[in-house]
């Protein structure tokens, strides 16, 4: 069973960046398809990015393509999210998930939360106007 630790958020201005990290522990990392979500006061979550398990292959929400990256680095069992241009409506608090899919193709990524299993504790992020 693996646990994720989040770290990286804070408070940005509008137009600025943040790196957020994801931390794994209890599990293969290379194992596990990645996946970020957010979830704003009084909404519901919402997919941000996902990433594959081998790295090679990663989706994202309309809402960020273009600003957002995610990343994977297999070696330091971290998933990285960076945003870049933030804007106000990016604000919320930024969870990150993990499903085991080593019986699935390495190519696999996973956009909904209710495929993930695993989920980090959140890490807030504002970004002022």
């Amino acid at each position: 069973q693996v646990q994720l630790v989040e770290s990286g958020g804070g408070l940005v201005q509008a137009g600025g960046s943040l790196r957020l990290s994801c931390t794994a522990s209890g599990g293969t990392f290379s194992h596990y398809a990645m996946g970020w979500f957010r979830q704003a006061p009084g909404k519901e979550r919402e997919f941000v990015a996902a990433v594959s398990r081998s790295g090679s292959s990663t989706a994202y929400a309309d809402s960020v393509k273009g600003r957002f990256t995610i990343s994977r680095d297999n070696a330091k069992n971290t998933v990285y999210l960076q945003m870049d241009s933030l804007k106000p409506e990016d604000t919320a608090v930024y969870y990150c998930a993990a499903e085991y899919r080593m019986l699935k193709p390495s190519t696999v990524v996973l956009i909904t939360p209710k495929e993930y299993d695993y989920w980090g504790q959140g890490t807030q992020v504002t970004v002022s106007s």
